[in-house]
């Protein structure tokens, strides 16, 4: 059996998780999981929420940076991407 991950050094304090059929496109969600990856747990549900409600344009685009997209309203990255869908994915 071929494993694609790494196992834990401490199973107790980390999981693992996949998903099938879900909603969402499948190169914004893993940029939103990037940008809210180190974030603290009260800030994190924030910002998903903002950019659910497009109050910013803040999800970094960095693995398919060929695709400029919204470069006008980044904020702080040369390339971002409204994923209002990731976000709301995230937040349930």
């Amino acid at each position: 059996i071929v494993h694609y991950s790494l196992d834990p050094e401490n199973p107790t304090k980390s999981c693992k998780s996949r998903s099938l059929n879900i909603p969402v496109h499948f190169k914004n969600t893993p940029e939103t999981a990037q940008a809210i990856r180190n974030m603290h747990i009260w800030k994190a549900p924030k910002y998903l929420k903002d950019i659910t409600a497009e109050a910013v344009c803040t999800t970094p685009w960095v693995q398919w940076w060929h695709w400029e997209v919204c470069p006008g309203q980044t904020e702080g990255w040369t390339q971002s991407r409204w994923a209002k869908k990731s976000a709301e994915f995230y937040c349930t």
